[in-house]
């Protein structure tokens, strides 16, 4: 089985049916929990591994998303790039500024103005979580978003609404790879 198919038959087992309401505001029949694949690790592995092979010839220097769910994808990618001799850094951002310590929105190391970065999530359903967290990201630094990855695009806007917003999109998976 190819490492493709692998990773879908993981993230498929991790649908779950009832109604959710979804980080967008919209309510779903059905949920996908990203970290019940990301937070395995033969899951991580996988995801990993395809979602640096969509990114290593983009000449980055980082990887970051939004906290949790990009989270381990984020630490995924950044050990999948040095096992490969190409190592990026990565950043979190977070959905407000911490209250102590240095109180920043993005946590990693600093970028410069026109770094080439790439922003990961684990499912994507309108974008604008993503569109939120380029938004944050642009208060602390002015990197040069040249990517957005995501493990699942639910197929309710996100790829219309980054391309519209002047972003590049791709998922590993849609909805109907997943049967729904």
């Amino acid at each position: 089985m190819s490492d493709y198919e692998e990773l879908k038959r993981l993230v498929k087992a991790t649908v779950a049916e009832g109604t959710v309401k979804l980080a967008s505001g919209a309510t779903s029949d059905f949920y996908i929990d990203g970290r019940l694949t990301t937070l395995t690790g033969r899951g991580l592995h996988l995801a990993s591994r395809l979602l640096w092979e969509r990114i290593r010839g983009l000449n980055i220097v980082a990887v970051g998303g939004p906290t949790m769910g990009a989270d381990p994808i984020i630490a995924g990618i950044l050990v999948e790039s040095a096992a490969q001799g190409a190592p990026v850094n990565g950043f979190i951002i977070r959905k407000e500024a911490k209250g102590h310590g240095m109180q920043k929105l993005v946590e990693g190391p600093a970028l410069k103005e026109g770094d080439r970065v790439v922003i990961v999530e684990d499912v994507v359903t309108s974008g604008g979580s993503a569109l939120q967290a380029i938004e944050k990201l642009n208060q602390q630094y002015k990197p040069r978003v040249v990517k957005i990855l995501a493990i699942v695009d639910r197929l309710a806007g996100a790829a219309e609404n980054l391309k519209k917003a002047g972003y590049e999109f791709e998922a590993l998976f849609t909805r109907k790879d997943l049967g729904r």
